[in-house]
């Protein structure tokens, strides 16, 4: 049995995207129905946390200094040091019942974001690459609620998913383009495990994904084979990142709406899981 701590008994609603940034060797992280960003310090216990004008669904940090966010109405900067907010680009303004849900950076600067139609009932989302030029492309249609968004230590696979398909597919990834192909099935669980949420990638390749409703976060071999599960206290955990000044701590937001009426969900957890992860990139626009 691996232990799991609450690190931080946050009680978001929606606690997501979690994003180690290992300059600062803080947690950022957001609550999207909060329309909140926060940023974690371990070592301190303090969270700090900004306003977002609406629903927040991913960050990253930017080598020039302050965020990139994808927030309801599609991609902006923000500066917390000022709380001033600037749009770059709004690609589905002609979606009005989509939002913006799961993303990151890829090893390259660039920042990916996927969208989800925010009633999950319909196809409507997809998944965008933000280059650091700020030009922006769709690269996958046909998804309810994106998610699961990681890729390999090589560079060379992306991983990506629809919760509400309960499956994470995998694409040959070429790292100097940013171009993907070859999607297969990677994993696919009963949906009596839960449904895939945020994931991460390990420094051996292994990949963790935290199953909404399902009390795990899961560990798979580069096959989608089930490597490790680590049985949760609370129904929703959301997204896994690896974070510590040795990136050998897996930190894990949850969520505390709907049907999870445990004492700690909501919060932050963390675990120690014996491998180390990968440093977090900056966005490079």
């Amino acid at each position: 049995m691996t232990d799991v701590t609450c690190v931080l008994d946050s009680k978001a609603e929606l606690g997501e995207g979690p994003l180690w940034d290992a300059k600062s060797a803080r947690l950022y992280w957001v609550d999207i129905n909060r329309c909140q960003l926060h940023r974690f310090d371990p070592a301190s216990g303090r969270d700090e946390k900004w306003p977002a004008p609406e629903k927040v669904g991913s960050l990253a940090v930017r080598e020039k200094g302050g965020l990139v966010v994808a927030l309801q109405s599609g991609f902006h900067f923000f500066d917390p040091a000022t709380g001033a907010w600037t749009a770059i680009t709004n690609p589905e303004a002609h979606l009005p019942e989509n939002r913006f849900n799961d993303g990151k950076p890829d090893r390259q600067g660039r920042f990916w974001a996927g969208t989800m139609h925010d009633g999950e009932k319909a196809p409507t989302g997809g998944l965008y690459r933000l280059g650091a030029d700020l030009s922006c492309k769709r690269l996958v249609d046909g998804i309810i609620c994106s998610n699961s968004l990681c890729w390999s230590p090589d560079g060379r696979v992306m991983y990506y998913g629809d919760s509400n398909a309960l499956t994470v597919w995998a694409w040959d990834f070429d790292a100097a383009s940013g171009e993907i192909a070859n999607r297969r099935v990677f994993i696919q669980r009963p949906a009596s495990e839960g449904f895939p949420d945020g994931a991460t990638v390990d420094a051996e390749g292994f990949v963790w994904v935290a199953y909404w409703d399902g009390w795990r976060v899961t560990r798979f071999d580069p096959t989608g084979r089930v490597d490790r599960v680590v049985e949760f206290p609370v129904a929703r955990p959301t997204c896994p990142s690896f974070g510590g000044p040795n990136l050998d701590i897996v930190y894990v937001t949850s969520a505390s709406v709907g049907k999870d009426p445990q004492p700690l969900s909501g919060g932050i957890f963390a675990f120690e899981p014996g491998v180390k992860g990968l440093p977090e990139p900056y966005f490079k626009g």
